[in-house]
């Protein structure tokens, strides 16, 4: 291959690199791969979309890069040969109320168009079927398809009477204005308890209007019209718009309300006319909230030829999102509500139905939350994007896409000062051969655990009906290590997160939720670590525990306790600058006169876990460090910014800040995201502690090392969504891959055959 056939990187000393030299096959699948934290991003993101993004955003005027995001040069002497990258990240979809699964991929739009064509009666052009369209909205809610409606269960305490408070909600409480409105209209027993009112007291309490009553006041009696408190409630806020409001009467307001369908369009979100219109008896609302694999048999029944191009991008689009594994969700489903894993598959068929080649795709661990029936879809997703002459970038762990790259890089050999550089270059074959790391654990399997633990009891969920869970009876073993798998939308979060940990106490649960990552945020703070440093600094030189913070009185006033100092230079990158002040140290000069066992709060700010272990030997802090070196972190240091950590950083961090706490019961959803299949061993090993010492593990999960271990197994499916919901097994890991047949099953038993056959 000739050199313009390479992405050639030269000098790369971003974050921990140190001085890494490359050359990418240019329309090949690569994958980067190596422990958490030894560099991996620092080549994918912050140095070939970064660079290539800022190079793009050059070739536009200064007005027009005025409007972009700015992007700094990345560390390094020389970079060729890049094409405009496209990174596909773990992040959330998002976006607001009338983003939906139809609206991001385009499927709704051209459902509308194929409405506005064939649709009895014809109504009008495709705006006409758009709820973002006043013509095709609902009046009452504006295209939502909720209303914001009183918590009546929240909003009065039935044991009381109106004198005692019965009435919550914090604007309305005894004393207040509107409080006097009822006790002095002289309609109620004001010492009369709510749950003993009739039903005609209750109504009118709730909804009573247009009723004259004369209210007391020093300069004489007042005439006035009732209002129940609902409709007072209804008037004053849901109707008026709430940001007009104080923060305060925001919050209340929301805590008092519940999300519900709203009753003219029965969550539709579109008016009668709209809905009128159909296509073989079902309108577009119907169709919207079919699984896409039943939209899909839909679609192929119409048969009107005028329509037939339609049909055919309609039918190319929603098989791009059955073979992605996501027939279960529906086109009405919001953005928001999409799981990361679903989000970044979702990112990738927009990128499939795109005609732009010779193009940089750069995956940030797109296997995340994938079962592994779902990562063989993956893979032909990303091999149909190299094949139509793009360039594929993949940051990832599994196994099974590592094994599909034409080109394979090993970054370390451990993470952050003991990283930064190549172990290896070349393909599968020789990474399972080399001495990296990454290749001895390749090249070795965990074996499914012989002897199992024995309950100790069980956590029984009776008739679980959560979502698409089809009433069934499950039990969770007690003092065990249980993993809950099955395809993705088979109703594994639903059983958890819905069923189970609802009604049971003493559960400490870790999800998937993102941690704080501003450059206030540091391990010490994000696992209160800190608040007992600065105790001990405190309490050793007798001052104020706020000067030991960057955050508060410790901070440089020149730089605010950032450490540095921005400036902006309009169209051109802003640049930042070490603070002249503090020279970086985030703190006023003095605070570093006091210190802790021969060292100042920076200093101890500086040590890595490792070395903080050594430090400290007080309880407080230890119990902490000891979980954060047990989860590979033990290189990081105390006060490293959390937005310059990786996201298997990031994860782990979360993971030591929960499972150091006493909780009879840990649930934790998917905590191997992020983990090098060296740093799985390590969670293996602390969950099984935790299971020794007599707690009760529960884990969604797909990765098959940790199945493997698992003293039981509840897998859902048989599929997702409406196809999904039911128990296929639950049992040890044994008798699953020897009596069962389940999707789980059978991947689960090819890869101990496999096993059997490298042993």
């Amino acid at each position: 291959m000739s050199e313009n056939q390479f992405i050639k990187l030269v000098g790369l000393k971003e974050n921990n690199l140190k001085n890494v030299t490359l050359r990418i096959p240019k329309k090949k699948l690569t994958v980067l791969t190596g422990v958490s934290g030894s560099g991996k991003s620092s080549i994918a993101f912050d140095t070939i979309s970064k660079e290539a993004q800022r190079q793009l955003n050059q070739t536009f005027t200064t007005f027009i890069q005025n409007r972009l995001p700015k992007y700094s040069e990345p560390d390094a002497e020389l970079i060729e040969n890049l094409s405009p990258a496209i990174v596909i990240d773990q992040k959330r979809l998002g976006g607001n109320a009338r983003s939906t699964l139809g609206t991001i991929t385009d499927i709704y739009s051209l459902l509308r168009l194929l409405f506005s064509r064939i649709g009895i009666p014809y109504i009008g052009y495709s705006n006409v079927f758009s709820f973002n369209d006043p013509q095709g909205m609902c009046p009452k809610c504006e295209g939502l398809g909720r209303q914001m409606l009183p918590n009546v269960c929240k909003m009065f305490d039935t044991t009381k009477s109106l004198n005692q408070g019965a009435i919550r909600f914090p604007l309305f409480k005894v004393n207040s204005f509107y409080w006097k409105s009822y006790v002095l209209s002289g309609l109620f027993d004001n010492d009369k308890k709510l749950e003993n009112y009739t039903k005609s007291e209750w109504n009118q309490l709730l909804y009573g209007k247009n009723i004259k009553i004369k209210l007391p006041s020093s300069a004489g009696d007042i005439n006035s019209d009732y209002e129940g408190v609902l409709i007072k409630f209804d008037r004053l806020y849901l109707k008026r718009d709430l940001s007009q409001h104080s923060k305060k009467t925001q919050d209340y307001v929301k805590e008092y309300t519940i999300s519900g369908h709203c009753s003219a369009c029965n969550g539709t979100r579109l008016n009668d006319n709209t809905l009128s219109s159909k296509i073989n008896s079902y309108n577009i609302a119907e169709l919207s909230s079919m699984e896409v694999e039943d939209l899909y048999h839909f679609l192929q029944s119409i048969e009107e030829e005028k329509v037939t191009p339609l049909i055919c991008g309609l039918l190319t689009r929603i098989s791009h999102l059955l073979n992605m594994g996501l027939g279960y969700l529906t086109l009405d489903r919001e953005t928001s509500t999409l799981s990361g894993g679903e989000s970044q598959r979702i990112k990738m068929v927009r990128h499939l139905n795109s005609n732009l080649v010779d193009m940089i795709y750069i995956f940030d661990e797109p296997s995340i939350g994938l079962h592994p029936r779902d990562v063989t879809n993956l893979n032909q997703m990303l091999k149909k994007l190299r094949d139509k002459g793009n360039t594929v970038i993949v940051v990832e762990h599994d196994r099974d896409v590592i094994t599909i790259a034409d080109h394979i890089i090993d970054v370390g050999p451990r993470a952050g000062e003991n990283g930064g550089e190549i172990v290896y270059e070349g393909d599968f074959l020789g990474l399972i051969h080399s001495k990296t790391l990454t290749g001895q654990y390749m090249n070795s399997r965990t074996l499914i655990k012989e002897f199992v633990r024995q309950p100790q009891g069980y956590l029984e969920i009776k008739n679980a009906t959560a979502h698409n869970l089809k009433g069934f009876n499950v039990k969770f073993p007690i003092n065990t290590l249980t993993v809950v798998t099955g395809v993705a939308g088979s109703g594994k979060s639903s059983l958890v997160h819905q069923e189970l940990v609802p009604n049971f106490e003493d559960i400490v649960v870790i999800d998937q939720k993102a941690i704080s990552t501003s450059r206030r945020s540091t391990p010490a703070t994000f696992t209160g670590i800190m608040d007992s440093i600065r105790k001990f600094f405190a309490k050793e030189n007798h001052v104020s525990e706020s000067l030991f913070s960057f955050n508060s009185k410790g901070a440089c006033p020149n730089c605010g306790g950032n450490g540095f100092v921005y400036t902006d230079l309009a169209f051109l990158e802003g640049v930042q600058t070490t603070c002249e002040t503090c020279q970086g140290n985030r703190f006023k000069d003095y605070i570093l006169q006091y210190t802790l066992g021969g060292k100042n709060i920076k200093e101890i700010l500086d040590m890595t876990v490792k070395n903080a272990l050594h430090f400290f030997r007080r309880d407080e802090v230890v119990s902490t460090l000891k979980v954060l070196s047990e989860v590979g972190l033990d290189y990081m240091k105390l006060g490293q910014p959390l937005n310059t950590l990786s996201g298997g950083e990031c994860q782990r961090i979360k993971l030591a800040s929960e499972l150091h706490q006493s909780g009879n019961i840990y649930v934790l959803d998917e905590p191997t995201t992020g983990l090098h299949l060296a740093d799985i061993e390590h969670l293996l090993t602390i969950l099984n502690r935790l299971v020794d010492n007599g707690s009760t593990v529960i884990v969604i999960e797909h990765n098959l090392d940790i199945m493997k271990q698992a003293d039981w197994i509840i897998d859902l499916g048989p599929s997702g969504g409406k196809k999904g919901g039911e128990i296929m097994f639950s049992g040890t890991p044994h008798d699953l891959i020897t009596k069962n047949n389940s999707i789980t099953a059978k991947y689960l038993r090819n890869d101990t055959r496999r096993d059997n056959l490298e042993n």
